[in-house]
């Protein structure tokens, strides 16, 4: 069975479509997901009540609609739509607003905007994720909240720029190569820098390939050369103490908020 769901606002509707995600994640069913940002007007509205209804009736199941609309009469345009509504916010402030008698005072835009130093931080936390990449450089580690390490395609790059954009973390990453593995020992800079780094390591199977949809029938891709690798880097994770995560059956969301966890990182994304 294969629903419909619609992640809706009158901002970003970035809100609307992570919880709607989380929600919808928990049962077994198909769903195919559209997300409608800024959705700003009654023209906008009527038309998305319109999309909305003929999604009903070419399926003939209703669809679920995820919200976050400031403006309260452009909710309830689309929840007088063929669809099973939910305003995602709503639960929540209004056990604020009981609880404290206080009325919320919502203003669009407010959740994803600029707003003080946090999105510079996101900005600068993603430019020098990019500077210090693959270990281009390890200049900047003084600076780094975290060094991730790991050998070549175990997830550094995607993970430091997510942390990067996400929570603004300056996270620098550095590559260990087979030619370290000869006489295998944290670097100079690396043992300077030894409580910021976290290691990452990956199943052998997985990593070969991934290796092969780049280098195909490759002794860098072999999944030989992939066990010798991740032996030598886990058996020198454990002797220097450096804490590492498996990262294959992990996404990047997952294995960015283990690091934080286990690393104590501040977050700058609020």
């Amino acid at each position: 069975m294969t629903r419909t769901a619609f992640y809706v606002s009158d901002g970003t509707a970035i809100t609307a479509e992570t919880i709607g995600h989380a929600t919808l994640s928990q049962y077994d069913f198909t769903i195919e997901h559209i997300t409608v940002p800024f959705i700003e007007s009654d023209e906008k509205a009527n038309l998305l009540k319109e999309q909305i209804n003929r999604r009903f009736k070419t399926t003939g199941h209703r669809p679920f609609v995820f919200h976050t609309f400031v403006d309260k009469s452009l909710a309830e345009k689309i929840a007088d739509s063929h669809s099973i509504c939910f305003d995602v916010l709503e639960p929540f402030s209004k056990v604020i607003s009981d609880k404290l008698n206080v009325p919320a005072n919502p203003v669009k835009h407010r959740t994803h905007s600029i707003k003080e130093h946090k999105y510079d931080a996101r900005i600068e936390a993603m430019n020098f994720a990019l500077t210090n990449d693959d270990g281009q450089t390890t200049d900047n580690y003084k600076d780094a909240d975290v060094i991730l390490v790991g050998v070549s395609r175990s997830g550094k790059t995607p993970t430091s720029i997510y942390l990067a954009l996400q929570y603004g973390i300056k996270a620098a990453n550095y590559p260990f190569t087979e030619d370290d593995m000869e006489d295998f020992k944290l670097s100079a800079v690396l043992k300077e820098n030894k409580r910021k780094i976290f290691g990452l390591t990956i199943e052998p199977n997985r990593l070969a390939a991934i290796r092969n949809e780049r280098y195909a029938n490759s002794k860098y891709a072999s999944l030989r050369q992939c066990r010798m690798e991740l032996r030598e880097v886990e058996r020198m994770y454990k002797g220097n103490k450096i804490p590492f995560i498996n990262t294959t059956h992990f996404s990047v969301e997952e294995i960015s908020a283990k690091i934080i966890s286990a690393m104590k990182l501040a977050r700058h994304n609020h």
